[in-house]
């Protein structure tokens, strides 16, 4: 299974504008999205690589984990995150964090370290994408995501 992950940032006169532009420019706002729990299945290869699938089936359902931050505050930066590790046969697990760069990166590293402590599989090295925006006056979203899969109604 291929799992990209694509992200985006995006300004609108409201949060939710905001969002849907970060979503636009991250290539996948025309979709119905269905949030997952942060586990990668067996057999797995995770891409970063941005899509552009805002014209590709239109109101269809996504499946993905999505890490986003809203900021309304001038001078103030939205971060957002995504950070994953695997094993050898590709199953792992991914963790979504927002707020501050130096919070974003902190937790992604708190949150695998100690999710693989109990796990009896052996996970390689931390990856993370990570993009941020300011505020310049009007509201502002970061996101990341985890693309799984598209499913027609």
């Amino acid at each position: 299974m291929k799992i990209r992950v694509t992200w985006g940032v995006g300004e609108g006169p409201t949060e939710l504008a905001a969002f849907d532009k970060a979503l636009y420019n991250a290539g996948i706002a025309n979709f119905n999205l269905i949030p997952l729990t942060s586990v990668i299945p067996k057999n797995s290869k995770v891409e970063v690589k941005k899509v552009n699938w805002n014209e590709k089936a239109y109101g269809a359902k996504l499946y993905l984990v999505l890490s986003k931050c809203v900021e309304t505050r001038k001078g103030k930066e939205a971060c957002a995150g995504l950070g994953w590790i695997q094993s050898k046969d590709g199953k792992g697990l991914l963790v979504e964090h927002g707020g501050s760069l130096k919070e974003v990166k902190k937790k992604i590293r708190e949150s695998l370290s100690f999710m693989q402590s109990y796990r009896k599989e052996k996970y390689g090295r931390i990856n993370e994408k990570i993009v941020k925006i300011e505020c310049k006056g009007k509201p502002v979203c970061a996101l990341v995501a985890a693309l799984y899969r598209i499913e027609k109604w």
